[in-house]
């Protein structure tokens, strides 16, 4: 599966994209979407900043409470630094500014993981009051432990999420934090992290008002399976998210081998290679207690070569 489509919301308000030069189009109020701003790089518009810029003459920016990060110049060449610089130098004109999204790239932009990205950390911290965070692609990301008191959800889309971030993210102090996504990717495109990495997160000791958990898109998600099956931090979520990755009947087994689910509202496991017999086992056991469950095979597809060797695929990797 590749991204295609743009983000159509960012912290409940429907995205609204900042108009070219040449399209004059009536704006709404302020507060009432998610402003989408993005360079015109294909068609001569200019490059992020100075889209900002506009936006910033013709925008009560007091008002603006959702900005969607879209193409920045060439993600291919560079990473958004300029940009993360512009938003923070902006702080005092964006007294209201409760989320972000960095990086809302498409395919025919630039593929996931070649999408250049950079130390996310100063725009958080620039922004004390943000309440959402969200970037896209791998490439150069880093995020090195720090502590934000207001942030309620963080959102980390890859094809191959570094080590070095994962770990950064999990010694984070993130007293606020309910809702966490880390699409861990593939080794093909820079993942390198192990489930040994995930234990500050799965412990419970950190992340106290944790309610929504994704560990998705994964080539070892057997492994993290297993990992969460037996992990405190899984008694006091709502939402358990597994899926996209490469989950078989190993890791499923162990999940229902592990601690209770029942107390779960959803668990999503879309995009698996399980067994018939399996699925029937998850909603047997967790459907008459109420618990959402998707067990959508979605796109997954493997290949087998000649010895018997079966090679699974996370749903997004390039």
């Amino acid at each position: 599966m590749t991204i295609g489509s743009h983000l159509e919301e960012l912290y409940g308000l429907p995205v609204f994209t900042f108009p070219g030069r040449e399209e004059p189009t009536r704006l709404p109020e302020p507060e009432a979407v998610a402003w989408r701003l993005a360079a015109g790089t294909y068609d001569g518009e200019g490059n992020w900043v100075e889209t900002f810029g506009r936006f910033c003459a013709e925008v009560d920016t007091t008002r603006v409470r959702a900005l969607v990060v879209g193409l920045w110049e060439d993600a291919y060449d560079s990473g958004p630094t300029d940009v993360i610089e512009a938003l923070v130098a902006a702080r005092d004109r964006l007294p209201a500014l409760r989320a972000v999204f960095l990086g809302d790239i498409v395919f025919e932009e630039c593929e996931i993981s070649w999408i250049n990205q950079t130390d996310v950390t100063p725009l958080l911290a620039g922004f004390p009051a943000l309440e959402e965070f969200g970037v896209r692609g791998g490439q150069g990301l880093a995020f090195p432990a720090m502590r934000h008191d207001a942030l309620r959800k963080l959102v980390v889309e890859t094809g191959g999420l570094p080590v070095e971030v994962v770990r950064g993210v999990a010694a984070s102090e993130l007293p606020a934090l309910e809702h966490l996504d880390l699409w861990l990717g593939t080794s093909w495109y820079g993942a390198d992290s192990e489930v040994t990495d995930l234990e500050p997160i799965l412990s419970g000791a950190r992340l106290p008002r944790l309610r929504h958990l994704a560990l998705r898109n994964s080539e070892i998600q057997d492994e993290i399976a297993a990992a969460v099956a037996a992990a405190p931090v899984v008694a006091r979520l709502e939402v358990l998210d597994l899926s996209m990755g490469t989950l078989g009947d190993d890791g499923a087994t162990a999940l229902l081998g592990g601690q209770p689910l029942t107390h779960l509202k959803k668990l999503d496991l879309h995009h698996n290679y399980l067994s018939e017999a399996l699925r029937q086992r998850i909603r047997e056991t967790l459907g008459p207690v109420g618990v959402e469950v998707d067990l959508d095979r979605d796109d997954a597809d493997w290949d087998e070569d000649d010895d018997g060797t079966v090679h699974r695929y996370v749903s997004v990797g390039e």
